[in-house]
């Protein structure tokens, strides 16, 4: 399968449990991998066969900051959701992390696989 990745797309959002968590918003990091079969745009270099990842981008983000998840496995699983919602998206691999959100580690994430049924 072919993959369109979208690297580092870095956010701020309330993630988080504790009280100090949910009073402001903080940095995350998404890492997304796409299973898509490129073969059609590859050969017609038509946009109109070809996942739009920018507007896919928009939509995530969008969704992102405006968020108020307790867990990174929460958000993991809407930003999977949103990229399975095109029709030429066969998997989603996402990857949240939040930046210094354990002391002497520089991030703690989850990473999660969803394919369209």
């Amino acid at each position: 399968m072919d993959r369109i990745l979208i690297e580092d797309l870095l956010a701020r959002c309330v993630l988080g449990v504790s009280d100090e968590e949910r009073r402001e918003k903080q940095d995350v990091v998404i890492n997304i991998s796409l299973g898509v079969d490129t073969r059609t745009p590859g050969k017609t270099d038509r946009f109109a066969d070809a996942v739009d990842y920018r507007a896919l981008k928009q939509r995530i983000l969008a969704m992102v900051e405006s968020s108020q998840y307790h867990l990174v496995e929460a958000l993991a699983e809407r930003v999977a959701e949103i990229c399975l919602e095109h029709p030429r998206v066969r998997e989603a691999q996402v990857t949240v992390t939040k930046p210094s959100a354990l002391r002497f580690a520089r991030s703690v994430g989850v990473q999660i696989t969803r394919r369209r049924v």
